[in-house]
């Protein structure tokens, strides 16, 4: 079992910044991909970023290139995402996840989720 508990999460205007926390404890940490999904309400929960076991190779969605990072540290047990220039639509819960195998992008692929942090962005 692998526990995740985020934190960071809260509400900043137009362009701000903020990041998120992810510590995780059970499992060894860098066994998994680590990966920030996010939810807004009445939508499906999408990919935003996600780092290799290594911390080597990084993924993002396209509409978040440029503004967010993913970065872990395997020492910590820990993943952040660092947010900058945020805007409206990225309001929403993000969550962060843990994956032994499988694709990336995908969900229904990740073995373990934390409980999410919400985010919101005012214009």
């Amino acid at each position: 079992q692998v526990q995740l508990v985020e934190s960071g999460g809260g509400s900043v205007q137009y362009g701000g910044s903020l990041r998120l926390s992810c510590a995780a404890s059970g499992r060894t940490f860098s066994w998994y991909t680590m990966a920030w999904f996010r939810q807004a309400p009445g939508k499906e929960r999408e990919f935003v970023a996600a780092i290799s076991r290594s911390g080597e190779s990084t993924d993002y969605t396209d509409s978040v290139k440029g503004r967010f990072t993913i970065s872990r540290d395997n020492a910590k047990n820990t993943v952040y995402l660092q947010m900058n220039s945020l805007k409206p639509e990225d309001t929403a819960v993000y969550y962060c996840a843990a994956l032994s195998t499988g694709t990336w992008r995908y969900p229904k692929d990740y073995d373990y989720w934390g409980q999410g942090t919400q985010v919101t962005v005012s214009s």
